[in-house]
């Protein structure tokens, strides 16, 4: 993937209408090429997943970016609830040697104790840290990441990055990450993540920003036609 953007975006197929509208945004504000790979569970043949928590289908097979990368190079993982606004090679350039990944540091407390499909929508430490990642797949510490490590983890384990030092947890700024239905709006976010629930679910169809991701969807499902006379 020389010279190539690899992308991985989380897919659940409950809104398999939000991992294509995504990716489009991604592609569409793209100034470099980029290879999107869609963390889908069912595409995994060496990972059972085990665990019995998570409101998504991706929340455990998105520690497995380094694996899924031969552990070379660097990598994007995105949730698939969001839209880039920005060009991912900004992004992408962000990349500090000295961190083993680089995540935008939320510190908040949820306005809502349940999230859409009716999933509980707990407070712990370093809540949405994983959401963006900005992985540097050939760092020591992250060659733990083998299936069966992630199997036997627990959610608190990976999602805290527990196996890195917090000294090399790199910082991203907060607009590469932005949670539009908990912060409020924000023109100047490069990504927009709707954490509470995509708008394509009917109860958060009219969260804050959401016009930005009905737009995005009608440019996904856009085909021109040919004016017949």
């Amino acid at each position: 993937m020389k010279d190539i953007i690899p992308v991985f975006v989380g897919y659940d197929p409950r809104e398999a209408i939000a991992y294509h509208t995504c990716v489009n945004s991604i592609i569409r504000n793209s100034s470099h090429p980029v290879a999107i790979v869609p963390v889908a569970l069912n595409l995994f043949k060496d990972y059972t997943e085990t665990h019995t928590d998570g409101s998504n289908h991706f929340i455990y097979t998105r520690f497995l970016v380094p694996y899924m990368m031969q552990f070379t190079g660097w990598a994007i993982f995105i949730d698939g609830d969001m839209i880039v606004r920005g060009d991912i090679a900004e992004l992408w350039n962000l990349q500090n040697p000295c961190s083993d990944v680089m995540v935008v540091k939320h510190d908040y407390k949820t306005r809502m104790a349940e999230k859409y499909l009716g999933a509980k929508n707990e407070d712990y430490p370093r809540k949405n840290w994983s959401s963006v990642i900005l992985w540097n797949c050939g760092s020591f510490p992250n060659r733990k990441l083998m299936p069966t490590f992630v199997q036997r983890a627990t959610g608190a384990e990976l999602h805290r990055f527990s196996w890195i030092e917090d000294n090399r947890i790199g910082e991203l700024p907060p607009e590469w990450n932005w949670l539009p239905d908990e912060y409020g709006p924000n023109p100047a976010a490069k990504l927009l993540h709707y954490t509470l629930g995509t708008p394509c679910f009917h109860e958060f169809a009219d969260t804050p920003m959401g016009d930005e991701w009905h737009r995005e969807r009608i440019l996904t499902e856009y085909c021109q036609q040919r004016l017949i006379e």
